[in-house]
């Protein structure tokens, strides 16, 4: 394999972009075929030495009349809307807070604030979406009976 051809495959990858839309200036020559790391080509790319052809976008003007309408707020009311505003939200606001109360309550069984029986039951809850949010856990922890200083659930609202 060339150092040109391994340049322009690195560098494509680096750019999200694929092989043949990458450009070497000629007068960059030398410096491609020193190249060894990743780190050389992003080099060549911030000096402008290697670039992306721009991409083309061929969109139709009703298409794009469309997207500044909707930019607008229009075609987005009530009328269009299929499935419950939790659907609309999309998948990784519901992971991002799985995860944050998971945190939650292994923070809580290292501290010994839960055992494990309290820590498995709580942990079936937030994989069943009980909770919307790290607070309501929090809430529901507290009106279970288990002791929370406010030092500590103010502290621990913000791991």
């Amino acid at each position: 394999m060339s150092k040109v051809t391994l340049v322009r495959r690195m560098a494509g990858n680096i750019m999200s972009r694929g092989q043949s839309k990458i450009r070497i200036k000629p007068s960059a020559m030398d410096d491609v075929k020193n190249v060894l790391t990743r780190d050389d080509v992003r080099g060549l790319i911030k000096d402008g030495k290697v670039y992306a052809i721009e991409e083309k976008h061929n969109l139709s003007l009703y298409g794009k009349k469309l997207r500044e309408k909707r930019k607008q707020g229009r075609g987005r009311g009530p009328g269009r809307r299929r499935g419950t505003a939790k659907a609309r939200h999309g998948d990784m606001d519901h992971k991002k807070r799985v995860r944050a109360q998971r945190r939650l309550l292994k923070v809580l069984k290292e501290d010994k604030t839960i055992d494990n029986e309290q820590f498995k039951h709580l942990y079936a809850l937030v994989s069943g979406g009980t909770f919307m949010s790290k607070v309501s856990l929090l809430t529901r922890i507290k009106s279970s009976g288990i002791e929370l200083s406010n030092e500590k659930y103010e502290k621990l609202r913000h791991i």
